[in-house]
């Protein structure tokens, strides 16, 4: 092979050779948070663990921030990496900076951030919203949130319109879903994240009014017990007809739920020695019931007797 051609396939190689971004070593006090973060930075045992980590080899991965001026940055990845060094003392941290608009950074920090383990509903809530907008911004379709969306979306549309949960593992519909907890009431939402209410009637209860959110939060407060999917129906169907009031909302929590209804559970233990060895739950059940018929009925007819 000649000279030349060596060179030529040189030059293809370091072309086709993906560019590697500057990393620069910063003051952490350069680097703003990012404007509306969805993401919580909690001092919890996962922060406990990244500040032992960092104190022991220091920051593996630079932050990702956005030039917003003369070295002044716009922090898309690295939020809690920031923390952890500010706990301990630590005044610079590699970053790689790029030149980015604010749509572009409103994308990539939500889709850096999804990769976290632990994402609390409420913070994909928020962060759904933001990419919604800013894709809106861009001129990318929106209307996740007007089903049926199939039907409404085509080809490259689709295709578009799917990049918000796609990356997540989420389905147009739970994006939608998502993106409708927005409009709860904060004490709403926080039930949400501690798992007393599920993602369906979260989603009925979106619908409400502001002041019937209120009320209900009132009642839950008042007697500790959380609308089952059912209820949230109800509720949103007397929402949309005006009809929902307070005594609306008491008659409606107050009707008894499957799931509340009186258990009694009696340690396999205190009964093992009156079944042979291997016998199923449902023939102990079968066989207590009718040993409490037959109790029943000897204490009647005793009672006859007298």
């Amino acid at each position: 092979m000649s000279e030349s051609n060596e060179e030529m396939k040189g030059n293809e190689t370091k072309q086709d050779e993906p560019k590697r971004e500057k990393v620069r070593v910063v003051d952490i006090s350069l680097i703003k948070d990012f404007p509306g973060h969805p993401f919580l930075v909690k001092d919890d045992e996962s922060m406990a663990q990244l500040v032992k980590s960092i104190e022991m080899n220091g920051v593996l991965n630079p932050v990702i921030a956005r030039k917003i001026g003369e070295d002044q940055y716009e922090l898309i990845s690295g939020h809690r990496r920031k923390h952890a060094c500010i706990l301990l003392g630590i005044k610079k941290i590699p970053l790689i900076g790029r030149e980015m608009s604010k749509e572009e950074a409103v994308i990539e920090m939500v889709d850096s951030n999804l990769q976290r383990e632990h994402i609390l509903p409420s913070e994909k809530a928020r962060a759904y919203k933001m990419k919604m907008d800013a894709m809106k911004k861009q001129g990318e379709r929106t209307d996740l949130t007007c089903p049926p969306l199939v039907e409404k979306l085509k080809g490259k549309e689709a295709l578009t319109a799917s990049r918000i949960g796609a990356d997540a593992g989420d389905s147009h519909e739970q994006v939608r879903r998502y993106i409708r907890l927005n409009e709860l009431t904060p004490e709403l939402l926080e039930f949400v994240d501690e798992g007393k209410i599920g993602m369906r009637p979260a989603v009925e209860l979106s619908y409400l009014q502001e002041d019937e959110m209120r009320d209900l939060v009132d009642f839950i407060d008042d007697e500790e017990v959380f609308p089952s999917h059912a209820q949230t129906i109800r509720m949103r169907s007397l929402s949309k007809d005006g009809k929902l009031d307070r005594e609306a909302i008491e008659t409606i929590m107050n009707e008894e739920k499957p799931n509340q209804k009186a258990r009694i559970k009696i340690p396999m233990e205190k009964i093992e020695k009156y079944f042979p060895v291997g016998t199923s739950e449902q023939k102990i059940e079968e066989t207590i019931i009718k040993a409490l018929a037959m109790y029943r009925q000897r204490q009647k007819e005793n009672r006859d007797a007298r």
